[in-house]
Parts: structure tokens; C-alpha cells; sequence
């Protein structure tokens, strides 16, 4: 009887497979359940109405954006002082995604301000060092994807994400340190048991997201520095 010629699975492909599908599903039901959470179950807040929900949105994307240029710098440091390519690819994936969060940070912020502020954009301190991270994220993708090749490029690259993970830390104390339009830090304390909730599931809910797109984006820039590798090994 002939063997089959499937090739088997190597464990530590098995466990990505799983954990990569653990994560998915897990992403869509804590979502599912935000988005029942957000629109069907907290109440409407008093002073803002109804505009106030996209705050369950708005926070976590903040959130993720802020740790995304921090793996950014980090991952970028460990690259430069152990010369491995994965912690490169790293970097690069979480920028990647990271830029996503962070455009719709700035999207979501406009949808809250119009109505709240009456206009879509104003220089308030936390809005402006929040753009000035959205600018980090498209100047370290475009060194990455027009600079110099080879380490010099993945060096000045790694500037900008430093620079980024000091913004980071500005975008959180910016209502501290400035007048800002934004609510403090304290707010968490003034919402009510159902709203702090549904806050929390949001932000489990786009951390989990977040994780499976970087595990993903990740994966697949391990594949491509593999071929790069291969590619400049024979070629």
C-alpha cells in the first residue's frame, strides 16, 4: 500500500497553527461581544450621549498604538546589539500593524471631537503628539521601504522608532502636562461598574487582535528574510 506523500506538520508549526487559531477566534468572539457590550448593553453617558461610545474604541487603539512603537524600539535595539534577523523582522511586522492602530486612533478621535468639540481636528496636546507618532510610524515605514539597504537603513530606522518610544510616554502624560481638551487619566474612576467593563473587554478584545496580526505579520517576514537569505546565498 503506498504512503500518503503529505509531508507532516513540524511541532513547532503545529503549535503556531493552533495557537494562531486559538487567537482568531478568540479576537472575533471578544469582539463580538464589544461590540454587544458597546451598543446594547452600557448605558449612554450623560454629558456626551450617544457619541461617547466610540471612547470603547478609541482608548484601546490608543493603547495598542502606543505599545506598538514601544516593541518597535525595543525589537529594533535587540536587533542592533545581537545582529539577529529575527528581532529586524520583528520590528518591521510590528510597525506594520502598528500604523494601523494608529490612523484609526486619529480616525476615531475626529468621529469623537466633531460633535464633542464641534470640529474635526484641534492642536490639542494629546491630539498633536498623537500625529506626531502616526508621522514616526510612516517615516520608519518608508526607510524601511525607500532607505538605504542593509544595516545603515535598519539603523536610522531604528532612530525614528526611539523617537517614537519617547512620544509614547508624552501622548500618555499629555493631559498632565498640558491644558488639553481630553479628559484627565483619572477618568477610569469616574465611570459606573458597567461601563469600566466594557472598557476592559474592548481593550482584552483588540490586545488579542492585535497579537494574532503581529504572530501573522511575523510569520510571514520570517518566510520572506528566509528567501532574501537563500536568494543572496545562490544567486
Amino acid at each position: 500500500m503506498a504512503q500518503s506523500a503529505t509531508a507532516p506538520i513540524p511541532a513547532t508549526g503545529l503549535v503556531r497553527r493552533i495557537s494562531g487559531d486559538v487567537l482568531l477566534i478568540g479576537s472575533a468572539l471578544l469582539m463580538a461581544l464589544t461590540l454587544y457590550l458597546v451598543y446594547m448593553w452600557v448605558p449612554t453617558e450623560l454629558n456626551l450621549g450617544v457619541s461617547q461610545r466610540i471612547f470603547y474604541f478609541h482608548v484601546p487603539l490608543g493603547w495598542i498604538g502606543m505599545v506598538s512603537i514601544m516593541v518597535v524600539a525595543v525589537a529594533s535595539i535587540m536587533h542592533l546589539a545581537t545582529g539577529r534577523q529575527k528581532w529586524d523582522d520583528l520590528a518591521y511586522s510590528t510597525a506594520e500593524i502598528g500604523i494601523i492602530f494608529a490612523s484609526l486612533i486619529l480616525v476615531t478621535g475626529a468621529i469623537w471631537g466633531k460633535p464633542v468639540w464641534g470640529v474635526w481636528w484641534t492642536w490639542d496636546a494629546k491630539l498633536t503628539t498623537t500625529l506626531v507618532l502616526w508621522f514616526i510610524y510612516v517615516g520608519y515605514l518608508m526607510v524601511r521601504a525607500y532607505g538605504p539597504a542593509g544595516t545603515q537603513g535598519k539603523r536610522f530606522a531604528s532612530v525614528i522608532a526611539l523617537i517614537g518610544a519617547i512620544d509614547a510616554p508624552i501622548i500618555y502624560k499629555a493631559t498632565d502636562w498640558w491644558r488639553s481638551a481630553h479628559p484627565e487619566r483619572n477618568v477610569p474612576s469616574d465611570l459606573n461598574e458597567k461601563m469600566l467593563l466594557t472598557l476592559m473587554v474592548s481593550v482584552l478584545a483588540f490586545t488579542v487582535l492585535y497579537v494574532y496580526l503581529l504572530m501573522e505579520r511575523y510569520s510571514l517576514r520570517r518566510s520572506e528574510s528566509d528567501l532574501d537569505e537563500i536568494h543572496q546565498r545562490f544567486v
